[in-house]
């Protein structure tokens, strides 16, 4: 069985290295990623935007060498994640976990 994703885009903000209570480093990023067709009704490409999890090394290596514009490469995994909020609501939903990052332009003029 296969759980592989793989997504290249924009980062659209720069990221952030966080310091949990644990001692594990994890930084969020958000990937703007460009439809390959248009839409039907205006004629336009649309965007998505995916948010991933990367820890370790490889959320370090990101933050410091890739801002806000820098197009980069994620090769990830989805892992399902479950929330609590109150007496029998629960919600769930799909992480991207990053385990691989390809670093494939830094942002126009950096």
């Amino acid at each position: 069985m296969v759980n592989q994703v793989i997504l290249v885009g924009r980062l659209v903000y720069d990221p952030e290295l966080k310091l949990l209570d644990n001692g594990k480093k994890v930084a969020t990023i958000t990937l703007a990623l460009q439809r390959a067709f248009k839409n039907a009704d205006s004629g336009t490409y649309e965007t998505d935007f995916i948010r991933c999890t990367l820890w370790s090394g490889i959320a370090e290596n990101t933050v410091q060498y890739c801002k806000k514009g820098s197009t980069i490469g994620v090769k990830a995994r989805l892992a399902q994640r479950y929330f609590d909020y109150g007496d029998e609501e629960k919600f769930s939903y799909p992480e991207v976990v990053a385990e691989k990052v390809t670093f494939i332009s830094p942002k126009a003029g950096a």
